[in-house]
């Protein structure tokens, strides 16, 4: 893979970043990936040139666990070779009032356990997970700043939230001189049922990094599924085992009338162009010519995560990236389904 700048920092990360949110989770009782498995995937991630791994303080079962996965492979590798991005908002203990959000003190106690947990001195990239309504933006964003001055926290990100939230926490970090937030982490994709054109455009305006998570739309942009009833946008025929079939956040968060059209027009690029439609869907992110774009990818075996680092040779037309775009609307400029 190539190197990219980062929005407006001074570092370079891999095209594709690894997401680790599967490290030790369990579905339904079943652990996805343990030790074992996420080693070798961040094995051959790095053997492939990737150098960008995103995670949580809240990954894994029992929270931590997908820090502590990593931690433990950073130990056996030279840790300034890679960039590594956390977060902080979500209930990490229960039992503590002060367990979750992003007040100065749950983000004191959450960075400490994170540094531990990763075996490191600092993060590179600190995320807030979600926006706070109950603490003031100001307490969050001077809190992280004092991260950043004491060397724990290179720079700051922002994971989903609006965008008049994110224009004030800009606007509050540059009245009072903190550190801004310099990377974003939206659920964006081609087929996205949402339109995220004003959010992107403040990220474009301020040159903030765009790192989607999601960015194939939880396995629909992958091709796997097809239409069972060409009338309902919702009916959807999903192998045994994948998320369409087990997941129900599936149908409310990826099935739309504006996803199987864009479905549609990944796959056809993808038999122009040799490749995969999980390809074609990456490339179409990582091709985005307003802002730097990121995707984070995760993977269950080695063979997929393979698949989606080919993404990197995967060489789009700008006529084939508009096809897809154009595909999200209909011809009054309306996304479909609405």
């Amino acid at each position: 893979m190539d190197y990219r700048q980062l929005g407006s920092t001074g570092t370079r990360v891999s095209e594709l970043c690894f997401g680790t949110w599967r490290f030790g989770r369990r579905t339904g009782g079943v652990l996805e990936t343990d030790e074992a498995d996420a080693h070798e995937l961040l094995d051959a991630f790095a053997d492939r040139g990737g150098n960008f791994i995103d995670t949580a303080n809240v990954y894994g079962d029992p929270n931590g666990t997908s820090e502590e996965y990593i931690g433990n492979w950073l130990a056996e590798r030279d840790r300034e070779q890679y960039v590594i991005a956390s977060k902080v908002y979500f209930g990490f203990d229960d039992s503590n009032p002060n367990g979750s959000g992003l007040s100065r003190t749950h983000i004191r106690n959450q960075i400490e356990g994170t540094l531990d947990r990763l075996d490191t001195d600092y993060l590179d990239l600190y995320y807030i997970h979600r926006w706070d309504e109950n603490t003031p933006i100001e307490e969050t964003l001077a809190t992280l700043d004092a991260l950043v001055e004491e060397g724990k926290v290179n720079y700051l990100g922002a994971s989903t939230m609006a965008s008049w939230q994110l224009t004030k926490a800009l606007w509050q970090s540059d009245v009072n001189d903190y550190a801004r937030f310099e990377v974003t982490q939206p659920l964006f994709h081609a087929g996205y049922y949402e339109d995220v054109e004003e959010y992107l455009s403040v990220v474009a305006d301020q040159d903030l990094a765009v790192c989607p998570y999601s960015p194939l739309a939880g396995g629909f942009l992958t091709g796997k599924y097809t239409r069972a009833d060409p009338d309902d946008p919702k009916s959807v025929e999903a192998p045994d085992g994948s998320r369409g079939s087990f997941d129900e956040r599936f149908e409310r968060f990826y099935l739309s009338e504006r996803g199987w059209k864009v479905l549609d027009e990944v796959r056809a690029v993808a038999d122009e162009l040799d490749a995969t439609p999980a390809q074609v869907a990456l490339r179409w992110l990582m091709d985005q010519q307003e802002f730097t774009c990121v995707p984070i990818v995760g993977a269950r075996t080695v063979d997929q995560l393979d698949e989606n680092l080919g993404a990197a040779d995967v060489s789009m037309t700008r006529g084939q990236h508009d096809r897809i775009t154009d595909a999200r609307y209909d011809e009054d400029g309306r996304r479909w389904g609405h």
